[in-house]
């Protein structure tokens, strides 16, 4: 067989399977444990926007200071909005602290 031949038709099907994958974009959305239901609504619009264009979207939660005691709060805040967020996505993991910052990963429903 001929070599060139051969390197030619690996370029070629790896070319024909990038063109097939779909990249993913995570879109961020950053919010306090102490937010306006007016504010999150905002905010939840905003995501179903970004799931419906097909990118995931990453709630995070900043804790600021003295806001670290209330977790259990930033927690609730981010069950809330993947209950309103239901029908339209699903929630990769359960809600995860790292350092100041709690986050959720949300991607859109199949």
């Amino acid at each position: 067989m001929n070599y060139g031949k051969y390197k030619f038709e690996q370029t070629k099907k790896e070319k024909e399977a990038r063109k097939k994958s779909k990249v993913f974009e995570i879109k961020e959305i950053r919010i306090t444990p102490n937010i306006d239901s007016h504010d999150l609504e905002f905010k939840i619009k905003n995501a179903q926007k970004f799931l419906e264009d097909g990118n995931k979207v990453r709630f995070t939660v900043r804790f600021r200071g003295r806001e670290l005691n209330y977790i259990k709060q930033g927690e609730e805040v981010l069950n809330s909005i993947v209950s309103q967020l239901e029908d339209v996505a699903v929630a990769e993991k359960r809600p995860i602290l790292e350092g100041k910052n709690m986050f959720i990963i949300l991607s859109k429903k199949s």
